[in-house]
């Protein structure tokens, strides 16, 4: 969703920075919800208010819902074709480098020095391997602390020390 996103609201629409997006982006992966509908409705909160934020999330819903049930009308007569089951597995492959190409995106971003890399790598550590662990570490405490390690760290605009 990243690139997506991206070339649409900051590069298309100018609505908001890559920043601003980077942050979003954030915080709707962290949020309950489709990360783009949790970017839709910051942006149309950001832009026209408590209104906004509300006709973005009915504005983003609406047209994915009326698809999902078309859709869902007429997959269960055809999800056991071959056609069908080819196509998926071509959209799964896209949304591969999809997710790849955003992983790269937000590392370019994220990743600006060896502390914010050294961050990273516990991160990346505990959220891989943390289910070795003698106790579970939830990932809401991984974003917690990573939110608190770039409060006492970080320098203004986002950049690590």
């Amino acid at each position: 969703m990243l690139p997506l996103l991206e070339e649409d609201l900051v590069n298309r629409k100018q609505w908001i920075s890559k920043e601003e997006l980077l942050d979003y982006f954030a915080i709707g992966q962290c949020t309950p919800g489709i990360i783009a509908l949790n970017v839709s409705t910051f942006i149309g909160n950001k832009r026209k208010g408590i209104i906004g934020g509300i006709v973005g999330t009915a504005g983003f819903l609406t047209g994915p819902i009326l698809v999902i049930l078309i859709i869902a009308m007429f997959l269960t007569n055809f999800a056991d074709l071959a056609i069908v089951k080819n196509a998926f597995a071509g959209i799964r492959v896209c949304v591969c480098v999809l997710i790849l190409q955003a992983v790269l995106k937000l590392w370019k971003n994220s990743i600006v020095d060896r502390t914010t890399l050294i961050l990273y790598l516990v991160i990346f550590l505990l959220a891989v391997f943390g289910k070795q662990l003698p106790f579970a570490i939830p990932t809401a405490f991984l974003v917690i602390i990573s939110g608190v390690f770039g409060v006492v760290f970080g320098k203004e605009g986002g950049k690590g020390s």
